[in-house]
């Protein structure tokens, strides 16, 4: 079953109720799988310790229960996290043969992806900030944990969205040194991106990601793609006109004539990310549009389980 077809399709457009569906369809399936011993409580006290102070003791809750619990407050977030998104035009692909606000591309996803580990980061009152980026920083936004901060992200994902843009090149490895620099706090880095940097090699790429790890950083990295096209070069054997998203160029061929080198050329890249993040101990995840947000929900549950 497609992606599309495991959630209401005309909700797609509305970021805000997709992610919590998704999200709330996550948490029930968790609860019934081998997976249940993952903590996903969503508690909005602590325990009283000796010795704080009493202004935030919630005395409802003593009242009923004889124990003492704190509220808990967006400074007292267990885990900061950095969500960073690749909106190059190269994450437009594959583009719809007819407009349509529900296509889904690799942007799409990443959006919908960050959208839903942004709730579940709000459910558990953790603090999480949003990077875009292209050849430039396009935006960045602080960590923090309050719904309104949520839906102000929500807004910038929907306008990266509502704004496609062609011949947009990417610099990653110079976005990811400028975000490396100004995440002032120990976090969690999520990011999401097909890895193709067009200005820099593979060794200048990762040392941008062991920048922030140098920083104390914990990061995952999701390698967005169309496996069925991207990797697996599942096309007709017929003459396609191929385009590059991001410069414009254009080749004219005949699919099964490059499909073998293009396969192994495409493996050899892929390989490569893996041994690299195993290398720099960066979680490596390969995130197929065409599967579910399990494959991106799961990841970041089991990481934030290790952490805290």
């Amino acid at each position: 079953m497609s992606l599309i077809n495991d959630y209401d399709v005309r909700n797609i457009g509305n970021l805000e109720l997709f992610a919590r569906q998704v999200v709330e369809g996550f948490i029930i399936g968790l609860h019934k799988s081998p997976f249940h011993g993952f903590s996903v409580e969503f508690a909005e006290h602590r325990i009283y310790n000796p010795g704080e102070t009493t202004k935030n003791i919630d005395w409802k809750v003593f009242a009923r229960t004889n124990k003492m619990f704190t509220k808990r407050y967006e400074e007292e977030t267990n885990l900061r996290c950095q969500i960073v998104i690749d909106v190059s035009s190269s994450m437009y692909f594959p583009e719809p043969k007819k407009a349509s606000p529900n296509h889904l591309n690799k942007l799409r996803f990443s959006a919908l992806s960050a959208a839903a580990l942004m709730n579940l980061l709000m459910r558990q009152r953790d603090a999480f900030g949003l990077s875009t980026f292209d050849s430039e920083i396009k935006q960045h936004t602080r960590a923090k944990s309050s719904t309104t901060h949520y839906r102000l992200l929500l807004s910038h994902l929907d306008k990266v969205l509502a704004t496609p843009k062609h011949n947009q090149t990417t610099d990653a490895t110079q976005a990811l040194h400028q975000i490396a620099e100004s995440i002032h706090r120990r976090s969690l880095v999520i990011i999401f991106s097909d890895m193709f940097d067009d200005k820099e090699g593979s060794e200048k790429l990762f040392e941008a990601l062991q920048h922030l790890k140098y920083n104390k950083h914990e990061v995952i990295l999701f390698h967005v793609v169309d496996k069925a096209k991207e990797i697996d070069f599942e096309f007709e054997d017929r003459p396609y006109l191929f385009v590059d998203m991001e410069t414009g160029e254009k080749v004219r061929l005949q699919s099964n004539q490059v499909k073998d080198y293009y396969v192994e050329q495409m493996t050899k890249f892929k390989e490569d990310l893996k041994m690299k993040c195993l290398q720099y101990k960066i979680d490596f995840v390969e995130a197929d549009i065409n599967k579910d947000f399990k494959q991106v929900l799961m990841p970041y549950l089991v990481k934030r389980g290790k952490l805290y």
